[in-house]
């Protein structure tokens, strides 16, 4: 379990009808002129909002390229600031009021961002002609209504309750030039056209390094850094070689590392150990026609021993999973269905499916040591009942594209996968991607079940926490009751950081750039 002394709770800034007050930006003296040199988990996929991939790279960096109406405060509480907005206002539950701040300025010869720049991006995530993987943050948008160059109203057309906790501080609140979009076709991958935030996109050699730079034209404080070096290193053991080396000066480490680092601290640096809303678990291709039958599906959920996973890929320091919301949000599970493994059940189901002797397939992990540790626990565990498991491993670029069905037909290969998704402190961001219009796209179990689709909706629009609290928990049972879900555990985020520096992140220890700064 959590160590009290380590974690603390956070708390959520929660919007009423009125004002959402809001925490003001903390900026400090900036030291002119350094270099800060951090490991990202992967290298870029896409810094268009609307089709970020990963968070810890895609997401970290976006942040720093972009403006929003309001951000992330750095700390250990769920709290935001105005950005890019003067004012914000939500004045009834349909309707947000906004000033922009005047003299914010695209890079490029892109002009002064404006309110017409506002309505683009929100309503672009939102078109479904756009296919977004982050639609869904705007489901709820009617449309942007402009009142002058830096007046508009958020128009809504149902109530949207994680509307300041996940979609306005986080990637789709992120406000990209319209003219520059345009200019290069409407959509555009690893070379934004224009920005805002206060750093740009210096040079990127793939696999090899990303440098960010010091947006001269940044309408707030000025960073802390003038450049910033990342290493995309997938691997977290890695990770800590290179920082013990002193290639970097900051990065997340592996959970099973936390006990090891707090034992024997590396010299001159601190350890930054975080609860997380970031969950892992085993999923089932169910259109694969090894995994179409729900008791083979079954057979494997009674077979596996999370307990046993999580003692020998994460050191017994993460508690076990019941289900894809943690612990401390709305909508968390108190318990599985399936309280642990019953063998003979699992035996049973697979003999009813007609294979009474198992059968061969693979698992797909990202290539991490504790994941691919956690694999071969479960490798061990499904051949106890006649199930012959082959991993197969990938890197960050590979892996990504196995259930995008727009990267081809790697998907119908999939079986079964170890999974990890991050996600953010509404319980909403969370069951988001396993809707059907996330098939083919997050969606990688290729579960469709319209009882779901309809509770995340009616969730995301319910105010009353209690009955959010019962809609999730049924949405998390209708998940384990398809079979195509084991639910692993809930990590724990920590980072190690150069004692020469203070680093800044979100309560879940995503790292937020602009507020680095040197000790």
């Amino acid at each position: 379990m959590f160590d009290g002394s380590v974690f603390t709770r956070r708390g959520v800034v929660r919007t009423g009808a009125g004002l959402a007050v809001a925490v003001p930006a903390i900026r400090h003296a900036r030291a002119q002129g350094a270099t800060l040199r951090m490991r990202v988990y992967s290298d870029i996929n896409s810094l268009d909002p609307a089709h970020v991939v990963t968070g810890e790279t895609d997401g970290v960096i976006a942040y720093a390229l972009y403006p929003r109406l309001i951000s992330y405060t750095p700390g250990e509480s769920w709290t935001w600031y105005l950005d890019a907005a003067e004012a914000i206002e939500q004045t009834d539950p349909l309707h947000v009021s906004f000033r922009l701040k005047p003299g914010i300025r695209w890079s490029n010869g892109f002009g002064d961002l404006t309110t017409d720049d506002v309505k683009f991006s929100f309503e672009r995530i939102a078109d479904p002609v756009t296919q977004s993987e982050y639609r869904g943050d705007w489901a709820a948008l009617d449309h942007v209504e402009v009142i002058d160059a830096l007046s508009g109203v958020i128009v809504l057309k149902e109530p949207f309750a994680p509307l300041f906790t996940t979609t306005l501080p986080w990637i789709a609140g992120c406000i990209v030039s319209r003219k520059a979009v345009e200019g290069v076709g409407g959509a555009f991958s690893t070379e934004p056209p224009a920005v805002a935030g206060p750093y740009a996109l210096g040079s990127w050699t793939p696999k090899q390094k990303i440098v960010l730079a010091r947006n001269p034209d940044y309408f707030g404080t000025a960073p802390a850094y003038d450049t910033i070096e990342m290493l995309p290193i997938s691997d977290d053991k890695a990770a800590e070689i290179a920082f013990q080396a002193g290639e970097i000066d900051y990065t997340l480490v592996s959970t099973s590392s936390i006990p090891v680092l707090k034992a024997n601290p590396i010299a001159d640096s601190t350890l930054i150990v975080r609860p997380s809303e970031t969950y892992y678990w085993i999923g089932m291709n169910t259109a694969h026609p090894l995994f179409e039958d729900i008791r083979i599906r079954q057979a494997v959920q009674y077979a596996i021993d999370v307990d046993e996973i999580l003692e020998a890929a994460f050191f017994g320091v993460t508690p076990r999973a019941t289900g894809i919301i943690a612990e401390g949000l709305i909508g968390h599970r108190p318990a599985n269905l399936i309280a642990g493994p019953d063998l003979d059940k699992a035996r049973g189901l697979l003999a009813e499916a007609g294979v009474p002797d198992g059968f061969k397939c693979t698992l797909s992990v990202l290539s991490q040591t504790d994941r691919i540790t956690a694999c071969q626990i479960i490798q061990a565990q499904l051949a106890r009942i006649g199930i012959e498991v082959e991993i197969l491993t990938y890197d960050s670029g590979a892996y990504w594209s196995l259930g995008v069905e727009a990267d081809g037909e790697f998907w119908k290969d999939l079986q079964l996968m170890f999974l990890r998704y991050t996600s953010a402190p509404d319980p909403f961001w969370a069951t988001q991607w396993f809707v059907c219009d996330q098939v083919g796209v997050y969606n990688w179990e290729r579960v469709c079940n319209k009882e779901f689709d309809e509770l995340n909706a009616e969730a995301a629009r319910e105010v009353d926490s209690a009955k959010r609290q019962a809609m999730y928990e049924t949405m998390q049972n209708l998940m384990e009751q398809s079979g195509a879900y084991v639910f692993v555990t809930y990590e724990a985020t920590a980072a190690i950081s150069r004692s020469s520096i203070v680093p800044a992140a979100t309560p879940n220890n995503r790292a937020l750039l602009a507020d680095f700064k040197p000790a």
